[in-house]
């Protein structure tokens, strides 16, 4: 597939998984051996069930998550797009409960193709800024003694 054909894709990833349209399209997008590295927040992904089980705790979380495409550059197998994800805390996250508080958050996922599916992800995106939004953690301060 060419560079472009993956963009859709991965715009598909988005647009149809994450913001809910369409979640039965795992399979399609994703290979049976399909991994995300993530955060620490949330650790390493593997397979599609992994993927499923991860979409639908964001989703819960978030119910109205709203996952916007900024920038996307591609390169033979290789995708990196830049997104914004927007969603109000309705429910629990990782041991959190609902505040209620809106959050915005960016983040980079770079995703690698094999046969027309996405076969790995590399996901960054700033969990210690969601975290201080939800209002669970402070920033870090320097040169305070």
């Amino acid at each position: 597939m060419s560079a472009e054909e993956n963009k859709i894709i991965v715009r598909r990833q988005l647009e149809d998984i994450w913001n809910g349209k369409n979640p039965n399209l795992v399979n399609d997008i994703f290979t049976a051996n399909f991994v995300r590295y993530g955060p620490s927040l949330e650790g390493d992904i593997r397979g599609r069930e992994g993927f499923r089980q991860l979409v639908t705790m964001y989703r819960t979380t978030y119910p109205d998550l709203r996952v916007t495409l900024e920038d996307q550059v591609a390169e033979g197998a290789l995708v990196a797009t830049r997104w914004t994800a927007r969603g109000t805390h309705r429910g629990e996250l990782m041991g959190i409960a609902p505040t209620g508080k809106q959050i915005s958050v960016t983040g980079v996922i770079i995703d690698r193709f094999a046969g027309g599916k996405i076969e790995a992800e590399w996901a960054y995106y700033d969990a210690m800024g969601m975290l201080q939004q939800l209002g669970v953690a402070s920033p870090v301060t320097q040169g305070t003694a």
